[in-house]
């Protein structure tokens, strides 16, 4: 299936199928003239499917650029790096680029792609969960500095996104998980049908990611740059991303993002905006897909929160549920994200 992203001033399929990846030699040839291809990947991914994607682009001039996998990789080290291997290996404005793995190389390539001679065309083909239903669709790319996580970036669209389930097969356990906190919460902004197939654990893997596609996509197409309605996609977000860097990224972003979500509803209920029922239900689809409680200490975040992209005039917009599908912006000052932990903070 073909899901459009038309957008004001870059359009682009996203391809979504099991099996999908074979047809990345006649989808090439759709978008680019050229010959030399420029792939960039991971140390684990490459290992796995280095082999395939040489055999799918024999007719193609292909060249490798490896680097070692985890969130370390988001750093400017490592961006330089990559740039300096791509110019060594002759790549050149016109050429095509390839973000070949999960969320980690899709910003990071993604980025590279929007600053290397001031724009590259280059396409995304996730390979984990949590990249085929966020990063890899609607444009954002970042890197992360010692502030904070995505602090440097842009928005540059890809000529095409690859979504194949099939590479799913290779992924562990655990990065699955990863992945299905931001397919949870896809449904609970989004998706009222998925949030009840989610609960009652009858849903097939490409319906899901499709459905968590679809609820970026209309995010996005709606506000592209991240001015009003697509601050819903960071439901979760504000926290998850200071306990990611509290931990030094030790905590997988899934896990952090789960854990964000529950305060956010945790402090929307304090703040008399998001109903009681809404944590319980949430705190157990989380427990069914085994996205277990941290136990973190919110009080301890808060003063890390304040470093995020979306603190304005010192209060913190950020994201609440109303109801399932239904949430709202709102700003909070530090004060009252202390309060809403008051009595947690005085034991």
């Amino acid at each position: 299936m073909r899901i459009q992203m038309s957008l004001e001033k870059q359009s682009y399929d996203i391809l979504l199928d099991h099996k999908a990846i074979l047809q990345l030699p006649y989808e090439i040839k759709n978008i680019y003239k050229g010959q030399k291809v420029f792939i960039v990947t991971d140390e684990n991914v490459y290992k796995f499917y280095a082999n395939t994607l040489k055999s799918l682009l024999a007719e193609f001039n292909v060249s490798f650029v490896v680097v070692a996998p985890g969130e370390q990789a988001k750093s400017l080290a490592i961006y330089e790096s990559v740039i300096d291997t791509l110019m060594e290996q002759d790549m050149k404005r016109s050429d095509l680029l390839i973000a070949f793995g999960g969320g980690v190389i899709g910003d990071l390539v993604g980025f590279v792609a929007s600053t290397m001679y001031r724009g590259v065309p280059y396409i995304q083909i996730p390979t984990t969960l949590l990249a085929q239903v966020d990063s890899s669709v609607g444009g954002k790319t970042a890197i992360n500095s010692h502030k904070g996580k995505n602090m440097i970036g842009t928005f540059y669209q890809p000529k095409l996104v690859i979504i194949d389930p099939d590479f799913l097969r290779t992924l562990p356990n655990f990065e699955y998980k990863n992945g299905m906190a931001e397919v949870i919460k896809s449904a609970y902004i989004g998706d009222v049908v998925l949030q009840e197939k989610l609960f009652k654990g009858q849903i097939k893997t490409l319906e899901m990611i499709e459905r968590a596609i679809l609820v970026k996509r209309n995010v996005v197409l709606k506000d592209e740059f991240d001015l009003n309605e697509r601050m819903f996609l960071n439901f979760g977000h504000t926290f998850g991303h200071a306990l990611e860097k509290q931990s030094n990224y030790e905590i997988a972003h899934g896990f952090a993002v789960a854990e964000g979500m529950l305060m956010a509803v945790h402090i929307g209920e304090k703040l008399g905006i998001t109903p009681k029922h809404i944590q319980k239900d949430l705190r157990m689809i989380l427990e069914k897909y085994d996205l277990g409680l941290l136990k973190s200490d919110p009080v301890t975040l808060i003063d890390d929160v304040f470093y995020d992209k979306k603190n304005t005039h010192g209060e913190l917009k950020m994201i609440f549920i109303t109801d399932i599908g239904k949430p709202v912006i709102q700003p909070v000052s530090k004060e009252a994200l202390y309060e809403c932990y008051h009595s947690q903070a005085s034991k």
